[in-house]
């Protein structure tokens, strides 16, 4: 018997470009996922957020005015339940996609991106961070430094048990949930357990901020192996 898929996220589209608004649009339209609003800047994010109680908001980085990190400083911040924001960028090693992962975005994507990869906004809904793991890691050990850390996660590793630090740092170094229950010889539903279970924890909000957690409470230093 198959359970009954979950419902298509509501969406915000948050551009300075109109034409990439409505291209998006117009691919998640067609995929059944519901655009309930757009936006051309941070402010008029924030207020469609309000309006229209999105799951999920694909917020571009860089806009004139309010620009996209301080919108999702904002929206964080100040709605009793967030949505999930996938940053939009043109480069992905970009320390204002880092800052914006650190304050709790859950992933981002290359403007550019495939109508697969954005339509997989679905995933964002469920707690799944909108990139890959070795992507999150590559990102932030190009910025976790003390002059790059304008969100740091401070988070008590000590609340941890040795197998989810062990977890954790695995994750952290860009493995799948695949690998992780090969290394571990865990099936992948237990894998899933103890990821959920680092993130309660740590009250981090997914594996993106999992990632940078790992990375600025020390358990694993930039460029090591």
């Amino acid at each position: 018997m198959t359970g009954t898929a979950p419902p298509a996220p509501r969406v915000v589209i948050v551009d300075d470009q109109a034409l990439v608004r409505t291209g998006f649009r117009m691919i998640l339209t067609a995929d059944g996922i519901d655009v309930v609003a757009d936006a051309a800047d941070g402010e008029q994010a924030v207020a469609a957020v309000r309006r229209t109680r999105p799951d999920v908001v694909l917020m571009d980085i860089r806009m004139p005015g309010t620009d996209g990190l301080e919108a999702t400083r904002r929206i964080l911040a100040h709605e009793a339940t967030p949505p999930r924001i996938v940053i939009l960028t043109t480069y992905d090693l970009d320390r204002y996609v880092y800052a914006a992962l650190s304050a709790g975005a859950s992933g981002f994507l290359l403007k550019d991106v495939t109508p697969e990869h954005l339509t997989a906004v679905r995933l964002v809904r469920s707690g799944d961070a909108l990139l890959a793991p070795t992507i999150t890691r590559r990102l932030v050990e190009r910025f976790a430094t003390a002059g790059e850390r304008t969100t740091p996660l401070h988070r008590d590793l000590g609340t941890l048990t040795p197998r989810e630090l062990e977890i954790l740092e695995a994750l952290a170094r860009g493995l799948s949930n695949a690998e992780l229950a090969a290394r571990f010889r865990l099936s992948e539903a237990t894998v899933k357990t103890h990821v959920a279970r680092v993130l309660s924890k740590l009250g981090l909000r997914d594996r993106a901020q999992a990632v940078i957690a790992a990375y600025e409470t020390g358990l694993i230093t930039p460029g090591t192996r």
